[in-house]
């Protein structure tokens, strides 16, 4: 896959390609608007990562005319004009997402790595809100920023989340994610739904007293709501 960084700021450019780089992508980088339509020539890229104030001129004011030579390219604005005006004038454009500024790289690469996955893959995701779960690769993602599961939290998550407001027991859930593990005793569910809950947010997991627990698809809106 294919990114062009449309950057000014020299360290966080590096930082970005080293970052992007070390991932696997085939980067170029741009200072500038008329720098970036000269690579644009000979370089097709998948996403453009594009800062708004370069030294030639306001990028958003190219949004629609990359959209409209580069359809399939994802653009992702990074910019330290990030008021909710820029945002939404921005994604009208035809922008695809938004970082302000400042930001860390990781996440962005995170953004790149979630767009891609949305548009050029058909890989099984569950979507619930801002929660994205990719259940083949063992990725979590909450508002494009990936969060670090054990395999066996992913695992129970996957179970919860694939059929959602079903109740499972700690003995069904010992059942299909420890399977013929006979030393695993029901109170190390709890331990991971407790991880879970810190690492996801308390809502998505709900308790049903004396059964065992639902994934909830309401979590998002409860979460905000905290």
């Amino acid at each position: 896959m294919r990114v062009l960084v449309v950057e000014d700021e020299k360290i966080i450019a590096e930082s970005l390609l080293r970052l992007l780089e070390s991932e696997g992508f085939e980067c170029k980088h741009a200072a500038g608007i008329n720098e970036m339509y000269n690579i644009l020539e000979t370089f097709n890229p998948d996403v453009i990562l594009l800062d708004l104030m370069l030294p030639d001129g306001n990028a958003l004011n190219e949004i629609q005319e990359i959209r409209t030579k580069f359809p399939d390219a994802g653009i992702i604005i990074i910019s330290a004009k990030s008021t909710d005006l820029d945002k939404i004038l921005g994604i009208e454009l035809g922008a695809d997402d938004y970082v302000g500024k400042p930001f860390n790289p990781r996440e962005v690469v995170a953004r790149v790595k979630a767009f891609i996955r949305r548009t050029k893959g058909s890989k099984e995701v569950i979507r619930y809100g801002k929660l994205e779960i990719y259940p083949e690769d063992y990725v979590v993602t909450y508002d494009g920023v990936p969060i670090e599961l054990t395999s066996k939290e992913f695992e129970i998550l996957r179970l919860l989340a694939r059929r959602p407001d079903r109740v499972f027991s700690r003995e069904q859930i010992l059942e299909e994610v420890w399977k013929d593990d006979f030393e695993v005793f029901d109170r190390v569910v709890d331990v991971h739904i407790n991880s879970l809950r810190k690492k996801l947010g308390k809502n998505w997991i709900v308790t049903v007293r004396g059964v065992g627990y639902k994934f909830s698809k309401k979590g998002d809106v409860a979460k905000d709501e905290d």
